[in-house]
């Protein structure tokens, strides 16, 4: 695969702590040139950034990042805001407190609720995969697809591991025909891009592909 297809699977993305509004201006410069996907930033860049791309480029933004454990109720703000600050695409982390406790009612009513925020615009969910069993991503691909969300996403980029080619066709195999993957986490090459894509992943979350 040429890689100027790979990029327009990309999600171009700096999540850093520490990232300054110079790294998110070469991150939108970067995404831009390669006609990729989207970018996903931190939300507080949201608003700045998309005065600054004028409709060239999606903007991406993360919701109950990187821990998920934060409540719907602030999990809705976060996303109303973001949505009025001009995102197009939100990647929401799951509660995995939740899963844990096997309260999967809530995780999926959760996920229906920032899905009727998001109206039209892409709700990505994160479910995490290193810290699940493979009965529990099993249920949450079934979770995802009742729930409406548009795509399933592998990780962080924060965990303890990120996307693997098998989780990504498990999620391929489990979840319904609408909903899309999106692997995160460690994809650094071509050959992992690759390999992603065709395990039937259709977006990629990468720092490393697009830096020029």
């Amino acid at each position: 695969m040429e890689l100027n297809e790979i990029y327009k699977h990309i999600d171009h993305t700096q999540l850093k702590q520490t990232a300054d509004w110079a790294s998110i201006q070469k991150l939108c410069e970067e995404a831009m040139e390669g006609c990729a996907a989207s970018v996903c930033i931190p939300p507080c860049y949201v608003k700045q950034a998309a005065d600054y791309v004028q409709g060239r480029m999606k903007i991406c933004t993360v919701i109950g990042f990187p821990n998920g454990y934060q409540t719907t109720t602030v999990k809705l703000v976060e996303t109303k805001e973001a949505l009025a600050d001009g995102a197009e695409e939100i990647d929401m982390v799951i509660n995995l407190c939740d899963v844990k406790n096997g309260n999967f009612a809530r995780v999926a009513h959760e996920i229906k609720a920032l899905k009727q925020a998001c109206g039209n615009r892409v709700l990505k969910v994160i479910v995490e995969t290193c810290f699940l069993t493979e009965e529990e991503k099993v249920k949450l691909c079934h979770i995802v697809t009742e729930a409406g969300a548009d795509y399933i996403k592998t990780s962080t980029g924060f965990g303890s591991a990120g996307a693997t080619a098998e989780d990504v066709a498990l999620f391929r195999r489990e979840c319904g025909a609408d909903v899309k993957i999106k692997a995160a986490g460690g994809i650094r090459s071509q050959e992992d891009a690759e390999k992603m894509i065709a395990a039937g992943a259709d977006r990629l979350g990468s720092s490393a592909l697009l830096k020029r």
